[in-house]
């Protein structure tokens, strides 16, 4: 897969045989089929581009959605969290259009596998068209209901972006490793409250809850200060651990 990026930083992903179209002009498709990464192109009416090869955040800024997606700043706390990586098994339910199964898939690599719970027909479609675009082989889309049951055993990590995630917290500790981790991101506190007490009882360690705020930097010619404006809350973050 390779990516255009105008000017202005704005990102395009190319399909193989075709020309390319935006308000910066026309680029013709055997150009597009005889760039290399790291050219850079011209338009029709003289505006450059430049070829890139697209990573995990490349692609999900572009790709097709219909719903929310996790931000960056938990989709990444997730992963420190739980120590993910290569050969690690995970479930994850509320799939959306696939953001966050995206990025364990990128992680476990080609020896582990993702296996991603969606109740909506619509939304589970759109996932298994933005998994198979960016060309990932090692995640399996599931359109049903994980209330019904969990498949999988052996799992290193479920992630839970539910409604009401402590319903099952039972099967999610009975298809667990020992030492793996449940995850889960809950909007409102209300729903962190009682999935921690919930946990607990089920038998969980290590149970903690996180909100990640993230407010960058200002770069001025007279000097440095925190931006106005910043990525408050989102949701909460509740880890626990089988041991």
């Amino acid at each position: 897969m390779k990516m255009i990026l105008d000017e202005r930083g704005k990102k395009h992903v190319l399909k193989q045989g075709e020309e390319f179209q935006s308000d910066l002009g026309i680029i013709k498709a055997d150009v597009l089929d005889n760039a290399e990464v790291g050219d850079e192109i011209k338009s029709h009416n003289d505006h450059s581009f430049k070829i890139i090869k697209p990573n995990i955040n490349d692609f999900i800024d572009v790709m097709e959605r219909r719903c929310s997606i996790l931000l960056k700043k938990d989709i990444g706390y997730v992963l420190a969290h739980t120590g993910l990586g290569a050969g690690s098994r995970v479930v994850d339910a509320g799939t959306g259009a696939g953001a966050i199964a995206l990025n364990f898939g990128n992680v476990v690599g080609s020896q582990g596998h993702v296996y991603t719970y969606e109740i909506r027909e619509d939304f589970a479609e759109i996932a298994k068209k933005n998994i198979d675009n960016f060309g990932i082989e090692n995640i399996t889309v599931k359109n049903q209901n994980i209330k019904d049951g969990i498949d999988e055993d052996n799992i290193d990590l479920v992630f839970l972006d539910l409604p009401k995630p402590f319903e099952i917290f039972e099967e999610v500790y009975d298809c667990l490793n020992v030492g793996g981790w449940l995850a889960v991101y809950a909007p409102y506190i209300d729903q962190a409250k009682l999935s921690y007490r919930i946990a607990k009882k089920v038998g969980f360690y290590d149970i903690d809850i996180s909100e990640i705020l993230q407010r960058g930097l200002e770069v001025r010619q007279n000097g440095v200060r925190p931006k106005t404006r910043m990525v408050g809350h989102s949701g909460y973050l509740l880890f626990a651990r089988k041991l």
